[in-house]
């Protein structure tokens, strides 16, 4: 089509132009960005009073598919689980998080958050906060182990303010984020296993 300015541009046009981009098998977040393109060049032109109508305002990009989480084996989980080097305070800590992660089946924002207090090694049980809200896990004989070596041999390496309180610390002594999480959690499935894309809290484990 001959069209030669923005302002020339109708709602039929860009619904035209949409089915263009399907039918040329683009991927779905192709095409949703070049929608999201759109629609953010017209508000400009309507913000900044180039143009009176949106002819962007009815195109809808196309529903993304959310991928199934990749399952991991049984041999799997054991080999990402031993991936830690339980001879460094690193690896004694990521052993920690990663069997408890892994034997409670809790959370990586309620991982991130546990307090000292949250751990009775003793009485073998972990209380999760979420919200408002906390549970009690019993927690078995090997993520117990794992805790107590960490406590032990490990946190203090790290910690050193004692009034931090949070069970879970980067090399800094700080409470983890989410992000320092995945990225250690990365970097053992990519480095050790060849598999960049999963991790321990977005694949589920076949048991």
């Amino acid at each position: 089509q001959k069209i030669m300015d923005f302002s020339e541009v109708t709602k039929t046009d860009l619904q035209g132009y949409l089915k263009e981009l399907q039918k040329e098998n683009l991927a779905l977040s192709t095409i949703s960005r070049n929608i999201a393109s759109i629609r953010a060049l017209y508000h400009y032109m309507i913000r900044t009073g180039k143009m009176q109508e949106d002819p962007s305002e009815t195109l809808k990009p196309p529903k993304l598919e959310k991928k199934m989480p990749e399952i991991l084996s049984v041999e799997e989980v054991d080999r990402l689980l031993k991936q830690p080097n339980l001879n460094t305070p690193k690896g004694i800590r990521d052993n920690a998080m990663m069997e408890l992660m892994y034997a409670t089946g809790m959370r990586v924002s309620e991982l991130i958050h546990l307090q000292i207090t949250d751990i009775n090694l003793q009485m073998g049980y972990v209380i999760c906060h979420d919200s408002e809200k906390e549970r009690i896990i019993p927690i078995g004989n090997v993520s117990r182990n794992a805790i107590l070596q960490y406590m032990e041999h490990s946190r203090g390496f790290f910690v050193k303010n004692k009034k931090e309180s949070s069970l879970f610390t980067n090399c800094s002594g700080k409470s983890m984020s989410r992000q320092g999480f995945w990225n250690l959690i990365l970097t053992m499935t990519y480095s050790h296993m060849g598999k960049p894309h999963t991790t321990i809290g977005d694949a589920s484990f076949h048991c």
